[in-house]
């Protein structure tokens, strides 16, 4: 029940994420359903590469892949219903979508008995690669390379799970309850990582 949760849970935020960043560069109803989809499952497929897992079992999820595109088309039919809010919920959902899958992510790799870089690394593609996609097919700056604390907080997941063992339904969402909240506090409060810049800008 948890694992499918946290699934049903980073689907629908991400689904969101992607259809109204989709929205927002004004393409058509193949391009929101694209960008959905990209952003919901593209982390997950380069996790399974990374650990093993077979990428054709993406396509054993068929009712998350129609959870997506029946998101992203009443996004796309019902805009007013979501894109006036977007920019006070849009956190939420970014952020419940990177929390639910880093934590997927790094749970499926302690699971296989691998070590804590493959649990950091599965939580991480998990949580960020799908964003990451689908900011280079909206021809923008992947927001985990540039701005704020983002993809730190699913290495926190990653090192959580890890290291306690976590298999407990409540100690799982209590992790997702405390990931997504320090990453709503990173963006309002703009916390950043370091950066250099070349050339004295």
């Amino acid at each position: 029940m948890s694992w499918e949760l946290l699934n049903i849970i980073g689907t629908i935020a991400f689904a969101m994420s992607g259809a109204i960043v989709a929205m927002e560069e004004k393409y058509d109803l193949f391009g929101v359903w694209l960008l959905a989809l990209t952003t919901a499952f593209g982390g997950g497929a380069i996790r399974n590469l990374l650990i093993g897992v077979p990428v054709s079992a993406l396509w054993e999820q068929e009712d998350l892949f129609l959870v997506a595109v029946l998101v992203a088309l009443l996004i796309f039919m019902l805009p007013q219903l979501f894109l006036p809010h977007w920019g006070k919920w849009g956190v939420l959902a970014d952020a419940l979508g990177l929390s639910a899958f880093a934590i997927q992510g790094a749970l499926m790799a302690a699971e296989r008995g691998l070590p804590i870089s493959a649990t950091i690394s599965a939580a991480v593609l998990t949580g960020v690669g799908g964003g990451v996609i689908r900011d280079l097919l909206a021809g923008r700056k992947p927001l985990v390379l540039h701005k704020e604390i983002y993809a730190m907080w699913a290495v926190m997941a990653a090192i959580v799970v890890d290291h306690f063992e976590l298999s407990d339904p409540l100690q799982l969402f209590t992790l997702l309850g405390l990931i997504t909240t320090l990453r709503m506090l990173s963006y309002y409060y703009e916390w950043n990582l370091p950066a250099r810049r070349l050339g004295g800008e």
